[in-house]
This record gives structure tokens, C-alpha cells and sequence, in this order.
């Protein structure tokens, strides 16, 4: 299958990235988009991402532009890099996709780009580049300095008496979260580092590492356990049991401690923010940070001062405006980022006491899952998902154990309601061929069942 442009940006196989490729979609972005003073290159530990960069650093400057060569290092800090220098940047990441796959995400001078950038970009691929000047290329070292330091002002001693386990894997952010927590207070344990690409989506992590997170709290009496995705836009944390606070829940509890009153989610995230009186306006969307995004810039647009931040199902947390920390500012950044959302539970959790299963437990009691079925090819899954949306009687058969329909969600994906309350979400992925099947129940167990009879069903009809 060809790279697909989507959502996450372009993702597909590394060997199909070529540099005539890559020149395209970057020499696209150089025309359509404000990039500011110079574009920033960074990339993840794939073992295909030091080429690709090398790709898009040299199609930058064929476009007569100043790179900027970031080096390895989160994404949110190239992001953070690029806007503190009035720039644009371009990521080179797969974020949890398999390791023989790699992508690029595109950052305009606000953060990520908007589905009208998207749009933008794709019509302008396959142009003749008429550029004649040659860029220079720099070296940026310091840029992960800044974002370890943006979390440790706002953040100091705040995790004092914590001990916290950091599952490191192929995380491009693996040392910087042992630096910001041991500078915040916490104890840390290293644990599981790799030096092979693992692909950990933080959304649907595979059973072996939920059993890997229970048996490291057990062994080494941690309060919680954290992690990234491949290129640490997504946290992952777990309480001190190893069981894991799904990432809509960090967005819920992050955005409460940041005293946020307007929300911009997708509407796969849980719906218990609809009973959280701290949130006046909860804008929903369609599953992908771009729309988020353009939620986000909407309200902003129509009232500069509002206190808006924005959040994925995965836990990816944009911030909207300036918020504050126990010590310090913490500038707004409109880019999916992984260190708030876990910092800001950790530290609501040790103020209140009891751990962040007390923490989780104090919010209203509506509960998600998610899975994913990975090699389905998505014509297969839009054809399964159009006969389900469009063939009622194909969708009673479907859902004959749910009971009534109580309404029909079409905004990504289907979507269904039922009058027990349960909802069930069928989605393709957008980026990659796999199939998503998110739920929600008011009963933990519940969502979880629902998911694993979904996953299941859907298993054996493709």
C-alpha cells in the first residue's frame, strides 16, 4: 500500500519514503504553508528515521529555506523548539506503528498543522520546484533542554516521595522522563529499555505489557509506571497496581488541575466530562489531532482569552493557553504532548493522597476500551463499516446482543448508542491497516467485555 497523507500526517512503508517522496511532500509544504524563519528537523529511533531526516534536510534547503537539524527528540520539543524560534517544523516518525514503517509530521508556526493544511499540502504535491537558492543547515543542541525545562519550572518538587517506574523501550523521550521526574522529586526506577524499535501504542497496549507494568509495581513498589509512544505525543500511565489510566481519563484530570473550562476531544473520549461542572463548553470531533485543532483555534478565534485546551482518547494533551503549575507558567503549546498529562495527574494524585486509582475513582463513573485488529486492509474496513451504517438489518444482526438503538453517531466511524447506555465505536484506522473498536459502559468490566466480543466478531468477519 502506498504512503497515505492523513490525520498523523504521511505514514507508510520506510522503504516507499524515498527521497523523491519525501522532496514532494516537503517542497508541497515549503509552497502552501507559513514556515517562518527556517524549518526544524527532528526524528524518533527508528532505525530508518536518520535517512529520512537527511531527506527532508536537504529538501528543505533545496527550497532555498534554513533547516534546522533538531537531532532525536520528542516530538512536542521539536514542536516546542520550532515555535519558540518563529518556525515551522517537520518531524520524521512512525509514532506506534510497526518498526519497518515511518511517516513525517508537519508543524506550521501556531503547531501542528490543520486539516486545512492537509488539504492544502495534498493538492500541491507533484508541482515542478522551481527553487533556486540553497538553504543553510544548523544544529540545534539545546532544544531538549528547553522542553526538560519548561515541565521542571512549572513542576519543582511537586513529585517529592513519588516512586515512579519509566518503561523506557524505544521511547525517543526514555531519558528526558527519568530527568524531569528525579528534577521534579519522584524516585524513578529505569525499566525495559531497548534498543530495537518497539511499537507500544499507548491506546491499545498488547496484554504482555499490562502484565509487565502489574509485575514491575509489585517488584519494585511503585506509586505508578509511565511511558510513551515511539515519539512521546501519547503518555501512558499506570496506577500502582500496573493497571493503566486510559488517556481520555488523563485528559479529564489534566485539564481540571490546569483549570481549563473549555474542552475540544474527539468523540471516542469518555463522556463523563459531560458531568464534570468544572467544564462550561465541550466541543466534539472527529478522531485525529487536526480536528481538534481547528476546534481549538475556533474558540480561540471567537474569545482569545478563553481557557481552552484540547485531548485525544490517547492521551495526547494540547494546551490552549497559558496555564500555571504548583511553581511556575506553563506556556500554551498546541501540539500533542506527553509530559503534562502524566506530570499534572502525578501531582493532583500526591496532593490529594491515595494514589491515582483514589484520583480516577473521584471522577463520574462512566469507563472506555479500546483495541485495535492489526492487518486489515482499509478498503476492507470502510466496506464493513458502510454495509453496517447503511444496511439496518445487517446492523441488528451486528448488534443483536446490544439491545435498542438509542441514537447513531456518524461524525468518525459508526458509532452506536444503546438504551442501556452502553456505545459501541467501529472505526478504521485512518494511517494504517488496522480496525479500531473503542466502548463505553458505566462499568469498567463492561466496556472491557464489550470490547473483547467486538474484537472478536469483527476478527472473524474480515
Amino acid at each position: 500500500m502506498a504512503p497515505k497523507f492523513g490525520t498523523s500526517g504521511l505514514r507508510g512503508l520506510a522503504t516507499e519514503l524515498t527521497p523523491v517522496l519525501v522532496a514532494d511532500y516537503v517542497h508541497a509544504f515549503l509552497t502552501v504553508c507559513e514556515t517562518g524563519s527556517a524549518v526544524h528537523v527532528g526524528r524518533d529511533l527508528r532505525a530508518s528515521s536518520p535517512a529520512i531526516a537527511n531527506a527532508v534536510i536537504e529538501a528543505v534547503r533545496a527550497g532555498g529555506v534554513n533547516a534546522v537539524d533538531c537531532g532525536v527528540l520528542p516530538t512536542p520539543a521539536l514542536a516546542l523548539s520550532a515555535a519558540e524560534a518563529g518556525a515551522s517544523a517537520v518531524m520524521v516518525t512512525g509514532s506506534h506503528i510497526p518498526a519497518d514503517r515511518n511517516g513525517l509530521k508537519f508543524y506550521v508556526l501556531g503547531g501542528e498543522i490543520a486539516k486545512r493544511d492537509e488539504e492544502a499540502i495534498t493538492a500541491a504535491l507533484g508541482q515542478v520546484w522551481l527553487g533556486e537558492a540553497q538553504g543553510a543547515i544548523t544544529q540545534e543542541s539545546k532544544a531538549l533542554i528547553r522542553y526538560r525545562d519548561r515541565y521542571v519550572g512549572a513542576f519543582a518538587h511537586a513529585l517529592s516521595g513519588m516512586r515512579v517506574g519509566v518503561y523506557q523501550h524505544s521511547s525517543v523521550a526514555r531519558d528526558v522522563l527519568v530527568d524531569v521526574l528525579e528534577a521534579t522529586g519522584a524516585m524513578v526506577v529505569p525499566l525495559a529499555r531497548s534498543e530495537k524499535f518497539v511499537p507500544v501504542d499507548t491506546e491499545a497496549l498488547d496484554p504482555g505489557v499490562r502484565d509487565m507494568l502489574s509485575g514491575w509495581c509489585l517488584e519494585h513498589g511503585l506509586d505508578a509506571v509511565i511511558s510513551t509512544d515511539g515519539d512521546a505525543d501519547r503518555p501512558m500511565v499506570a496506577d500502582a497496581t500496573g493497571r493503566v489510566v486510559p488517556g481520555d481519563v488523563l485528559g479529564a484530570l489534566t485539564a481540571r488541575a490546569l483549570g481549563a473550562r473549555t474542552l475540544c476531544t474527539p468523540v471516542s473520549s469518555n463522556s463523563m466530562i459531560d458531568a464534570m461542572p468544572e467544564f462550561e463548553r465541550i466541543e466534539r470531533t472527529r478522531i485525529g489531532s487536526p480536528y481538534v485543532i481547528a476546534a481549538m483555534e475556533a474558540c480561540l478565534a471567537a474569545k482569545p482569552e478563553e481557557r481552552v485546551v484540547g485531548y485525544e482518547a490517547n492521551g495526547g494533551f494540547l494546551l490552549g493557553f497559558e496555564a500555571h503549575g504548583p511553581s511556575g507558567p506553563i506556556s500554551a503549546l498546541m501540539t500533542r504532548d506527553c509530559l503534562l498529562p502524566i506530570l499534572a495527574p502525578l501531582t493532583a494524585a500526591q496532593q490529594q493522597g491515595g494514589g491515582l486509582a483514589a484520583l480516577s475513582a473521584s471522577l463520574p463513573s462512566r469507563f472506555t476500551a479500546a483495541d485495535r485488529i492489526k492487518d486489515v486492509p482499509i478498503d476492507r474496513s470502510k466496506a464493513f463499516i458502510a454495509t453496517l451504517t447503511h444496511d439496518w438489518v445487517a446492523r441488528q444482526s451486528f448488534f443483536k446482543n446490544m439491545g435498542p438503538e438509542a441514537e447513531l453517531d456518524l461524525t468518525d466511524g459508526l458509532r452506536v448508542h444503546f438504551d442501556s447506555g452502553d456505545v459501541i465505536h467501529l472505526r478504521p484506522s485512518g494511517n494504517a491497516p488496522e480496525f479500531r473498536i473503542y466502548a463505553e459502559a458505566s462499568d469498567e468490566r463492561r466496556a472491557g467485555y464489550l470490547v473483547r466480543v467486538y474484537s472478536d466478531f469483527v476478527s472473524r468477519m474480515m
